[in-house]
């Protein structure tokens, strides 16, 4: 289940050209106006950097106007971010827009939108399988579908799905399945005759004002209608407003009020931890939250939380593993914020949460600027033993202002610009599959580096398309080289490698 990269590349350098010919922004306003302590949210900033190791960007809305926004440098406002499960809510949404055309019913049966692709024997229970326990995550599998479905050598996906056993009565059996929002990607296609991404661009891209957005698609054609998405962080908070007015934007109906109350209620129960922030109930593709609401999250820190009680909508992209923390410090200190009419001015608290907000960034490589032996080592090139990365060979460049480390691999030589004690952003081709579900021929990348020792240099390399970093580690030792590669959010077995190098005479 790969994406198409030519596909995506146009996409992104449409990002990067700035063409964005449906963008709207929402509308501004001072927190005090919308009746939001400053301090309280420049307490709320405070405590996500202390408690959560990466978030990226934050947008809070109130009585749908934008109050504060921020991004962790080197991620900037233009920035599309790998959503990865938020994807799902909009394939709900994909879905409850072809109920509402009449195209299907959330009772039909899953079998019967592919009759090419069904087994000649079905489990049994799959031929009892609806498209509402595809919603719900009650598809009655005992174990997730989706590594199934992306081991599958033929990338037939779909039909991959329709093959597996299920071992429970669907409807009644909660499991967090991720093979399911792709199956409803291939019936919205299979219906519509175009991907979910294309059926929702005049259905909800477009009135949104959403110009910029990519979704990873399949081999076999589908868009990943569980994790494929990629936004910016103002149109993700659109997409909570949106659901926040029950469907309606700038005074026209875009989703029906009965697929949004349906959608973002509590379809099934999911857990008994009355503290559990995934214990809550689960509408179709939506979470329930602590607070009374509900929400769209993602792998490493990605939230859509709405709380229509207090009127606000609050995005969040990061690339964490304490995805709990981001919640908690949320459900902390958000509500305190929080008064349901204006407040008196605020110009002291409003400055001060604006200078937060502007300067925010992820901590930059520690260390030295420089180096006695860097101009022993800049510019050599070392050929490094056969690793699981595919890495060739590496060199560094220190001669300018700033360093150029030089990456060789099988798909070709990849220079990049490393700020010293600042990030410095560019393009790359390196690591192009960093995500399966964001494989592209060119992506962002922003680098820093730093000596953390006369004979170690540092890296950090943020691609600022997705919530990943990698952090290079470059030991010069008596001609040989020793790299380590650390990948702390990587889902795989080689997050953390070592590499030996040898210099190459010339």
């Amino acid at each position: 289940m790969r994406p198409t990269p030519a596909r995506l590349t146009l996409l992104l350098f449409a990002a990067t050209t700035g063409f964005a010919a449906t963008d709207s922004r929402l509308p501004r306003s001072t927190p005090e106006a919308e009746g939001v302590d400053s301090a309280a949210v420049l307490s709320l900033v405070g405590a996500l950097e202390q408690r959560v190791d990466a978030v990226h960007s934050i947008m809070l809305l109130r009585h749908g106007r934008v109050v504060a926004e921020g991004w962790w440098a080197p991620y900037a406002p233009g920035d599309l971010h790998l959503m990865y499960s938020v994807s799902k809510s909009f394939t709900s949404t994909a879905v409850g827009l072809a109920v509402q055309e009449g195209r299907l019913s959330v009772d039909d049966k899953v079998l019967s939108f592919f009759p090419d692709l069904a087994p000649a024997n079905p489990a049994a229970q799959m031929k009892n399988m609806r498209v509402r326990d595809l919603l719900r995550m009650t598809t009655g599998h005992e174990h997730d579908s989706a590594p199934l479905m992306r081991a599958r050598s033929d990338g037939a996906a779909t039909r991959a799905f329709l093959e597996t056993d299920v071992e429970h009565k669907p409807g009644t059996h909660f499991l967090y399945d991720s093979g399911g929002p792709y199956v409803l990607a291939a019936i919205i296609q299979r219906l519509t005759g175009t991907t979910v991404e294309d059926y929702l661009q005049p259905r909800l891209f477009e009135p949104l004002g959403i110009g910029l957005h990519s979704w990873g698609r399949s081999p076999e054609g589908v868009d990943f209608g569980d994790g494929g998405i990629s936004l910016r962080t103002e149109d993700l908070a659109k997409f909570g407003q949106l659901y926040l007015q029950k469907g309606i934007w700038n005074g026209r109906r875009l989703i029906s009020e009965k697929w949004v109350e349906a959608a973002t209620s509590r379809q099934t129960s999911n857990g008994s931890d009355p503290n559990g922030n995934w214990d809550q109930g689960y509408g179709y593709l939506f979470w329930m939250d602590k607070l009374p609401g509900f929400r769209a999250d993602g792998a490493e820190g990605q939230f859509c939380i709405v709380l229509p009680e207090y009127d606000v909508v609050l995005a969040v992209t990061g690339g964490t593993s304490n995805m709990a923390g981001v919640m908690d410090t949320v459900w902390q200190y958000l509500p305190p914020a929080l008064r349901y009419m204006a407040l008196p001015p605020n110009p002291a608290a409003q400055a001060g949460l604006a200078r937060k907000l502007a300067s925010l960034t992820l901590p930059v490589q520690g260390g030295a600027l420089h180096s006695p032996i860097e101009s022993k080592v800049s510019g050599r090139t070392y050929s490094l033993d056969t690793n699981e990365r595919g890495l060739q060979s590496v060199a560094i460049d220190f001669t300018g202002a700033n360093p150029v480390l030089t990456i060789v691999d099988a798909g070709g030589r990849h220079p990049i610009a490393c700020g010293l004690g600042q990030w410095v952003r560019g393009r790359t081709d390196f690591y192009p599959r960093i995500s399966d579900l964001f494989a592209v021929d060119s992506q962002g990348i922003a680098a820093c580096g730093a000596w953390a020792g006369d004979d170690t240099f540092n890296v950090k390399l943020c691609f600022d398309e997705t919530p990943y970093t990698l952090t290079l580690s470059f030991n010069y030792t008596n001609g040989r080289l020793q790299l380590e590669w650390n990948h702390p959010l990587r889902w795989e077995s080689n997050r953390h490698i070592q590499i030996a190098g040898h210099e190459i005479v010339r």
